[in-house]
């Protein structure tokens, strides 16, 4: 007699117990619930190993014009880069990933008050932010912060991770700056064309623990997606399972990004292709299920516009649109932007593609 599968109960059981993944791994469970299960095509192949290709490095102690064309290149051609000589110390790199491990190995009745969904509420914890709206649950657990455009109330970040994560968002908003400005040269506009759209105000930072996973192959860590925003500014240890897409000889392929000690990864979001219309390119990626029992840690700090009113509009920056380049995208508020984000699984490109001008012989997704 088959046993039947109500997914939606398991799904509710999972959440409404406020353990986690890593509750499920402390409790020796050798086996991994089938909420938890990917089809065959979200999964690495068995058969082909990852390419073995690096997204660039660039130095930010070269000299400025330089700077402006590697990570116009790297932007433009990859989508993801990572930056050494930033200027943020090692010891502020190690203490952040220490913090959020802090966090995350404490007592599960000591995490479980901060576990929670409500879309209010500026410090969750909870295990996936499509958890409800996936066809499968990913094997991680996050702390999210809603940093900005109105300031996080510190109070409500946990004792044993407020200090390095506060921290950590002035030090990666300072590089974001940075970045943004470079980024601007790259296109051909001034310095401070991208910060000018309010593009430092909204951010969001995320902290992923990835435990151990006893059955790796059936899972991923993270599934296939595009960030939704301008920029992202990741903080990864050195435990791996970072891959990118790239087009290689006609064909998409799926490469690791190797930890590099002491470097930031950088990535191009959705909102940045659709801004520079498609001169800067946001690519899929994707984090596999963790087979080490050292648990895998990753900070990111997403880059959005701040400015949310009705009449705040986005979409191709107006320099970059002509009668040879026409707009690729059409212009929208934040609100509609945010609510095709959060109506939708994280599926790569969904938002590239719902704001895309349809053109004769165009293709929907």
């Amino acid at each position: 007699m088959t046993t039947s599968y109500d997914r939606a109960r398991e799904v509710k059981e999972f959440d409404e117990s406020k353990i986690g993944v890593k509750g499920l791994v402390d409790a020796g469970s050798a086996t991994i619930p089938r909420i938890f299960h990917h089809p065959s095509h979200n999964l690495p192949s068995k058969t082909h190993h990852p390419h073995q290709l690096s997204i660039p490095t660039i130095d930010l102690s070269l000299p400025h014009p330089t700077l402006v064309d590697l990570i116009r290149d790297a932007s433009r051609n990859w989508g993801f880069f990572n930056v050494v000589h930033h200027g943020i110390p090692q010891s502020v790199l190690d203490r952040t990933i220490s913090a959020v491990r802090s966090f995350n190995e404490l007592p599960t009745e000591a995490k479980s008050k901060y576990y929670t969904r409500d879309p209010k509420a500026s410090v969750t914890f909870s295990t996936n932010v499509d958890l409800y709206r996936s066809e499968a649950a990913s094997w991680r657990d996050t702390i999210q912060m809603l940093v900005g455009p109105v300031p996080v109330e510190s109070e409500k970040i946990p004792s044993v991770c407020r200090e390095e994560l506060l921290d950590w968002d002035g030090q990666a908003m300072a590089l974001g700056e940075r970045l943004m400005g470079l980024l601007s040269e790259g296109l051909g506009l001034g310095h401070e064309r991208i910060k000018e759209m309010s593009c430092l105000q909204g951010r969001v930072m995320v902290a992923h623990y990835y435990p151990y996973c006893p059955q790796p192959d059936l899972t991923v860590g993270l599934a296939g997606h595009t960030d939704p925003g301008v920029l992202t500014v990741l903080l990864q240890d050195m435990v791996g399972g970072l891959q990118v897409k790239v087009e290689m000889e006609g064909e998409d392929v799926w490469v690791d990004v190797k930890p590099v000690p002491g470097s930031i990864v950088i990535n191009v979001g959705d909102l940045l292709q659709i801004m520079s219309n498609d001169e800067y390119n946001s690519v899929a990626h994707r984090v596999l299920a963790n087979p080490s029992k050292e648990p895998r840690i990753s900070i990111a700090v997403f880059f959005n516009p701040g400015r949310r009113g009705e009449t705040d509009l986005y979409g191709p920056l107006p320099e970059l649109v002509s009668h040879d380049k026409p707009a690729r995208y059409r212009d929208f508020t934040m609100t509609e932007f945010l609510g095709a984000f959060f109506e939708k699984d994280l599926r790569s490109k969904s938002l590239v593609h719902h704001f895309a001008i349809r053109t004769e012989g165009s293709i929907d997704d």
